[in-house]
């Protein structure tokens, strides 16, 4: 039987300067943020003996004269606007229920989607019978928080041609914390792969696609096989997602390159083991720095 045997090695040194400002306050619960009586109290946060305190561990955000701490490990609590990658869970009446790594199951309804050829028109009986023709149970679909309904669940929509549902690839599950907010979550990365970054925490790899069909609507999916290469690059990208992740770096697409790019001289296999992991995510920050800087 093989056995894989891994000895101490010596690590690279990689200097990390992190100055004083750009340090964040990590609070856990119980700790006082303030005794200044002049702050107004926030999410995350409860009075105590005239101090205001943390309730949650996280990091403590301040908007004038507004306190509230931002937990580091959280459900998803969607704005208008977020893009989302999410599973069909159950056909409805007009509606398909979808989960979003939400406290409560996300709506999309039956008028919140194109219709197959890209007609505007009312939705008819005849749409309502047909709609498992378009998504059904399992189902993995990207798309737009369009309103927030009043008990926190959230209305979706797929009416661009970017949205719609998703063919083959591989789905990432990680904390919604860590994904960066940007104009943009769907990137074509020049390794050969697409991404497709939910702010819900769920993360799409695929291969690029060449010729999109619009005449589709959102609902074509190519079943081609995919090429031996493109599944080596996604799968070596999907290790580093997670490696990232463990090491708690914002994920963005600039994050991801630099963190396959320093993983190229490895095997994908290797990538999630500790000490290889450590050394990728430790140039990755490097880089980030450098760019900054």
């Amino acid at each position: 039987m093989a056995a894989d045997m891994r000895l101490p090695t010596i690590g690279k040194t990689v200097s990390l300067s992190i100055s004083a400002p750009d340090r964040k306050d990590l609070v856990v619960p119980g700790d006082v943020i303030t005794s200044d009586t002049g702050f107004m109290r926030g999410h995350g946060t409860y009075v105590d003996e005239d101090k205001l305190t943390a309730s949650v561990a996280g990091e403590v955000q301040r908007v004038d004269k507004l306190i509230c701490v931002r937990p580091l490990k959280t459900r998803f609590n969607g704005e208008v606007g977020d893009v989302v990658v999410g599973r069909i869970t159950e056909v409805q009446q007009k509606r398909w229920k979808v989960e979003t790594n939400s406290r409560l199951d996300s709506v999309l309804l039956l008028s919140s989607v194109n219709l197959p050829g890209g007609e505007l028109r009312r939705r008819s009986a005849e749409d309502e019978l047909t709609m498992r023709e378009y998504l059904q149970e399992g189902d993995l679909i990207s798309a737009e928080v369009q309103s927030v309904f009043s008990d926190g669940a959230l209305s979706l929509h797929t009416r661009s041609l970017k949205y719609g549902k998703l063919g083959q690839g591989v789905l990432v599950q990680l904390s919604p914390s860590l994904i960066k907010r940007q104009k943009t979550h769907f990137h074509n990365l020049p390794c050969g792969a697409s991404i497709i970054l939910g702010n819900n925490g769920f993360v799409w790899l695929y291969p690029t696609p060449g010729q999109q069909e619009e005449e589709a609507g959102g609902f074509y999916t190519s079943l081609e096989p995919v090429s031996l290469s493109d599944r080596e690059v996604i799968s070596r990208l999907r290790n580093c997602l997670l490696a990232l992740a463990a090491h708690k770096v914002l994920l963005y697409d600039t994050s991801v390159l630099y963190c396959y790019e320093s993983s190229l001289q490895h095997q994908v296999k290797d990538i999630l083991k500790p000490e290889v992991m450590e050394e990728i995510v430790m140039l990755t920050q490097q880089k980030l720095l450098e760019q900054e800087g």
